[in-house]
Formats: C-alpha cells, structure tokens, sequence
C-alpha cells in the first residue's frame, strides 16, 4: 500500500475496514502525519493493523511493523488495567482505604482516600513537594516514603485534578503491597498481562531493546504550539505555581523518562507516561476488556466497574489542572461531552501528542494509535478522529 511517493502504509485492514486504511493514509497527506500505527480489534478479531511513514524525523529510517514509540499519558490505560487484574483476584477493592493495603499512606490528612478516590484524580496528589528526580524513580522504597509523607492540596473527595504523572507512582506501590510477590507495577504488566498476552509493550523499558526499534518523537513547531494549544495551557505550563506545572512539568516531570543516548530510560518506571509499546499491544490489550476478560481470568464484577459511570468529586468533574471538565474512574479516562469516544462504558487513555487506545464493550470495539509527530490538540488529535470516525461509520453501518 502506498499512500504517496515517498510514504510507505503497510499492514492490512479486514474486508470492510477499508475506510480506516484510507483515513491513516490521509494522515500522511493531509494532518501533517510523520510516522505511526493504527490498530483496532471488532468481537476479539484484530480488522485493522496499520503501520507507515518515519520513525526518526532526522534520518527518514521507515517505521517498521515493530517499531515501539512512547505514549506519555496513554499509559495510563494499561497500568489501570494492573491494578482491574488484581481487582479480579480479590487482591483489591476499589472501594477501601488505601491505607488498609499501605498502613504508612495514612499521613497528612490521606487517612479516609479510598482507593476509587486516588484513581479518580480526586485525592489531591497531583504535585509532590519533595524533591524527586531520577534516582528516586529508580528506588521504589524511597519513593513510597515520600509518596506516604506528601499532604493533599485540598479535602481528598472534594476537587479533581489530574494526577498527570504522580498517580502511576502510588499505584505502583499500592500493588506492590497487595501483590504476594511484591512486584512493582512495570513488573507486574509484563509477567502477568504483557506475557500472557504476548504483547510488544513495555512500562519497564528493557536494555535489550535496541535503539532502532524505538521511534523517536518530533515535537511541535513553536508556530504549531502556539496555534494550537489553547492559551490557557500555554500560559498555566509557564508558571511555576499552576497546578498543570507541578503535576506535569516537574519533580520529576514528563520528560524523565527520555534518554539522550538511548532514546528513552530503562529499566525506569513511570506508569503514568512513561509506556513504550506498538499500537497493536495496546488494542489486543484493550480487546481482552472488550470481550469479556477470558485471557487474563477478569472477573465479570471487575468489567461492570470500569465500564460504569464515573463518579464525580463533591465539586463535579471540573478539573484544577486541565481547567476544564474530564472524567475518570477506576484509572481510566471515560466519554463525556468534552472529549467523546466509543460509546458509554467505554474506557481508555488518551497520551499527550496524541496517541490513544481505549476498550468500547458495548460495540465489542478496541483501539490504539500511536504517533512520532506530537500533535498539539488538548481533546482529540485530528489524526486520532479521523480514525475513529472511519472506525465507527463501519461498524454502525
């Protein structure tokens, strides 16, 4: 497949599906696309998995069908999908303190968060106060110290606020308390979904990964910046004292999990952005909670809780970080009229520059795309709806 002279698509979409095939194409030619991968899942068979453009902006080398990229927040997805695991084997209960798994989170006035409350962004730990940089990220002991000591900036249950980088860590550590092995959370994904599952996904990134199955990301032009993200973001991710520059920019901030000579950190956890994998791991995972969990023995309880309403703080979903109206439950990101996707019960993750995956139960549906080009669209990537559009024309047709 050729989508131009000098792009290459490959892969294959089921019969169909061809309409997807000719959204990723006019990616390329028409929304300025780079390099990326398209995946989607119908009734647990894979329809559409699609690859094409660069990897690297400065060489030109191809993307290849297992080429692995970063995709920041989209993360986010598979890490809760950890935590819906050990709630399937009754390790969990979203419902209960966290300090009854972690007895030293009951500090500073975090005594009565439940777990639900944490993993809705409405403990009020998006920020954390003492100094962390990488070598805390590495040291799991002494990351929990600090995580256990930090202060909610409000009532916990009263505000939401995206925990942008700050939720991965704490949920690393609540399951490495419930976990009879004690393992962390990148640990925990790759023995007991990413193996099973036989998926090209890593919260952990290995050395054995070679730079040149890494696609490197190109940022936005300053002019595509500046025209793009609204101005509000822009002015909130400058000042120190925001909410969004605390919880996103720094201590330890988004961008600890790059590496100047190996492209991206290894053997470091971020489970809130720090996910390097293809989109087609992220929709066959996604696929699994859309049809019913048989591969990783997900309870039917555990797919009725994340395919439920969210449940709002006690001043709603209106966001402190994002300025604006989000939804989340159980550590998913849901549908709502700012940022739709699927259908309701739908749940997912979206990643900063515009990578995405999400499980749809009702239409059986799962999907991810990835990116090298970092979009600057807060609620959708044109690249991304395009795609989905195309996905969701076919399929209720």
């Amino acid at each position: 497949m050729k989508a131009s002279q000098r792009i290459h698509i490959e892969g294959h979409v089921s019969a169909g599906f061809e309409a997807v095939q000719d959204a990723f194409a006019e990616n390329f030619s028409r929304r300025h696309e780079l390099g990326g991968a398209c995946c989607v899942y119908h009734r647990g068979e894979k329809v559409v998995d699609l690859w094409g453009g660069v990897r690297k902006k400065s060489t030109g080398e191809p993307w290849q069908e297992s080429t692995l990229v970063l995709v920041y927040s989209a993360t986010k997805g598979l890490a809760a999908m950890t935590l819906a695991v050990a709630h399937s084997r009754g390790w969990l209960d979203y419902e209960q303190r966290v300090c009854t798994y972690w007895p030293e989170f009951a500090q500073q006035g975090k005594e009565t968060i439940t777990v639900r409350q944490l993993l809705a962004h409405q403990a009020g730990l998006f920020a954390i106060d003492e100094p962390v940089d990488r070598s805390v990220v590495a040291d799991l002991d002494r990351l929990a110290v600090i995580l256990a000591r930090q202060k909610p900036a409000w009532e916990p249950g009263t505000r939401q606020a995206y925990h942008a980088i700050s939720l991965g860590f704490y949920e690393s550590e609540l399951l490495r308390r419930i976990d009879p092995n004690h393992r962390s959370l990148g640990e925990f994904f790759q023995d007991e979904i990413a193996s099973p599952l036989g998926l090209d996904f890593y919260i952990r990134l290995p050395e054995s990964i070679p730079n040149s199955r890494l696609a490197t990301l190109a940022k936005p032009s300053p002019v595509a910046m500046l025209l793009g993200f609204p101005i509000w973001l822009t002015l909130a991710s400058m000042n120190r004292r925001s909410n969004i520059y605390r919880a996103l920019i720094v201590n330890p901030g988004s961008e600890v999990v790059q590496d100047a000579e190996r492209i991206y950190a290894r053997n470091l956890e971020v489970p809130s952005g720090g996910g390097v994998g293809t989109a087609r791991a992220i929709a066959c995972a996604y696929s699994v909670f859309a049809t019913g969990g048989q591969e990783l023995r997900l309870r039917p309880e555990t797919l009725l809780a994340l395919s439920a309403p969210a449940i709002p703080a006690t001043h709603g979903f209106y966001d402190e970080c994002m300025l604006g109206e989000v939804r989340f439950s159980l550590g998913f990101m849901k549908p709502s009229l700012t940022w739709p996707f699927g259908n309701e019960g739908s749940f997912g993750s979206p990643g900063s520059g515009g990578s995405f995956g999400f499980a749809d139960p009702k239409a059986e549906i799962a999907y991810a795309y990835v990116t090298s080009q970092m979009g600057t669209t807060l609620t959708g990537d044109p690249r991304d709806l395009a795609l989905r559009y195309a996905v969701y024309s076919i399929i209720s047709s």
